[in-house]
């Protein structure tokens, strides 16, 4: 099974479910929502919000692809760039941390690490960009995919609570724990090996 992780981008924008395209709960404030929905174009405003945030901040969500078929994908900006966040009882997100806003897995999909794998491969994205943490509102009586994270999945996949709530708790990961050591070995291997290739020899024409 190959599975690879593509940085969202407005050309693979389509490639996520027609739903979700058209979903602007986190990108929008509760009242420029409403009223991007009644106009018609929640779909022109998330690609202008994707637009915006790749050529002011970079890259803010990444695609899943099980052989070549796009399977999920996960969105994450820093605070000042999701609005909806201050709706939350449990706002602020942190000033170090950069807000997971949503995600998702094609059922079939499900159950295979790639919750997790969607994490670290953000994870390691933010830690080269300097950020020590990831933030994420969850929802502790989720029944259905929403827009809001299960705070159960956001436990498992290692967040941990920082404030809580009776209904969405605001839950946090230290970018740092997120590197198993698994991940820390292969890097080392990475680099004993490409210390040790040599330069191909030259051959005579």
């Amino acid at each position: 099974m190959g599975r690879r992780l593509v940085p969202l981008t407005l050309d693979n924008l389509p490639d996520l479910p027609k739903r979700c395209r058209s979903c602007v709960f986190w990108e929008l404030d509760p009242v420029s929502g409403q009223a991007a929905v009644r106009a018609g174009t929640p779909e022109l405003e998330k690609e202008a919000w994707i637009s915006a945030v790749l050529l002011e901040w970079g890259s803010c969500g990444r695609v899943v692809y099980v052989d070549e078929v796009p399977v999920g994908f996960v969105l994450y900006a820093p605070p000042a760039y999701v609005p909806r966040s201050t709706a939350f009882p449990t706002s602020p997100v942190a000033p170090d941390a950069v807000q997971l806003m949503t995600g998702w897995i094609t059922p079939g999909y499900q159950g295979q690490g790639l919750g997790r794998v969607m994490v670290q491969t953000v994870a390691k994205d933010l830690l080269r960009r300097g950020f020590k943490a990831i933030e994420a509102f969850g929802d502790a009586r989720w029944k259905e995919p929403a827009c809001v994270l299960p705070a159960d999945h956001l436990l498992a996949v290692g967040f941990k609570t920082v404030r809580p709530h009776p209904v969405h708790p605001r839950l946090r990961l230290e970018l740092r724990t997120t590197l198993s050591w698994k991940e820390d070995v292969e890097l080392a291997l990475d680099r004993l090996l490409g210390a040790v290739q040599k330069e191909p020899a030259l051959r005579p024409l």
